[in-house]
């Protein structure tokens, strides 16, 4: 079983290939998200391990919700969904950490905001 990064990795291909059903190549997607050609490689590889940051510009350019690219998150327990994202963030660096708090305060508020109508 591949790995989350590999997961990850599998995803982004898989969504750039068949972009508009005919895909794009690295380059084209690289220039869309404001990074190179090499990284996009990497991370499909799983050579590199994007951010949360670099997910949700790559989710935002597919049209797709950030968890497309956890696809085993989508059918666990909400408890092993959570251990799941600790450890995918175990190895994070302080500023990719502090970004996917970010990220988890900015969805709850808008869950309560839509809640309140």
């Amino acid at each position: 079983m591949p790995n989350i990064y590999e997961q990850i990795g599998n995803q982004i291909r898989e969504l750039r290939t068949t972009l508009r059903g005919e895909g794009i190549s690295q380059e084209e997607l690289a220039h869309a998200v404001k990074t190179t050609a090499n990284t996009i490689s990497r991370w499909e590889t799983a050579t590199y391990k994007p951010s949360i940051s670099d997910l949700e510009t790559l989710a935002r350019f597919f049209g797709v919700p950030i968890n497309v690219f956890f696809p085993q998150a989508q059918s666990k327990s909400r408890e092993s969904r959570a251990v799941g994202l600790l450890s995918a963030a175990a190895d994070l660096d302080d500023d990719d950490l502090e970004e996917v708090a970010l990220y988890a305060r900015f969805r709850r508020a808008q869950r309560r905001r839509k809640k309140k109508g």
